[in-house]
């Protein structure tokens, strides 16, 4: 998954930030299968019904209206966004 890539790449870091990040990610998936309307769009970024909700330097990516919440990609600040998704 997306998030085991991210986490690796923390880790490499440090093994806590990791950990903190880790717990970060799966608060933010939970609310956002409260929620799921909690992110927002990105018209510029995104050629289909994606939203977008921010964690550290990370965006999570997910599908608009799909039950459950479907995590498209969660990327990372420095990646092109714009050519990734679009």
């Amino acid at each position: 998954a997306n998030s085991d890539r991210a986490l690796e790449y923390i880790a490499s870091d440090s093994v806590q930030a990791a950990i903190d990040a880790h717990t970060r990610f799966l608060e933010v998936f939970r609310l956002l299968a409260e929620n799921p309307e909690a992110g927002h769009y990105r018209d510029d970024l995104a050629s289909r019904a994606l939203r977008f909700f921010p964690v550290y330097s990370y965006m999570i990516v997910y599908v608009s209206g799909s039950q459950p919440v479907e995590i498209a990609r969660i990327l990372g600040a420095a990646q092109d966004m714009e050519r990734i998704l679009g």
